[in-house]
């Protein structure tokens, strides 16, 4: 299965949640799973791809043009799709993918998570989409998800919504039953 994951590319962040990455990597490849990832350099990005590559799996990096310029394009790769920008790369994600893994991050993250929600939502896709709310990381975005549905934002009962999680166990079982 080609499982796209979507999380922080900064460095200085708890070497807890960089572990985090370690071990979904690892047991990615462990599992027969290719890692479909944005193809850059950084914090959980590299610990994901390199935790990946090291147990012997396949790792797929969808790497926008600013990215490259920037010199920050990942080497650990077995194949690259260089892309024109950010949009493209979130496009050619979705399409590679099979299931969605939104580990902690940021804006870019965010963004990613909510295109595959946004898009999953108005049927363009029926892709599972697990997000890690490791140590309550979500609790804002699931408490905002709550606050649209009961202002009847969105529907009481959505046909395609995230899973919320709490641990990298949850998303492997998760994983396993797709």
């Amino acid at each position: 299965m080609n499982i796209a994951v979507y999380c922080s590319a900064k460095d200085v962040i708890p070497e807890e949640y960089l572990a985090l990455g370690d071990d979904l990597g690892k047991w990615l490849a462990e599992n027969g799973h290719t890692l479909v990832y944005g193809g850059a350099t950084g914090g959980l990005m590299s610990r994901v791809s390199n935790a990946a590559r090291a147990a012997g799996g396949q790792v797929i990096g969808v790497v926008p043009k600013r990215i490259i310029e920037a010199g920050r394009l990942a080497h650990n790769c077995t194949k690259i799709h260089k892309v024109a920008n950010m949009s493209r790369r979130k496009q050619k994600m979705k399409e590679l993918a099979d299931c969605f893994v939104c580990l902690p991050g940021s804006y870019g993250t965010l963004d990613e998570m909510y295109d595959v929600i946004a898009s999953g939502t108005v049927g363009e896709h029926k892709k599972p989409v697990f997000i890690l709310n490791y140590k309550g990381f979500y609790e804002g975005l699931k408490a905002e998800a709550a606050h649209m549905k009961e202002l009847h934002f969105l529907p009481e009962q959505e046909h395609y919504m995230p899973m919320f999680v709490d641990t990298i166990a949850e998303i492997k079982n998760c994983i396993m039953q797709n």
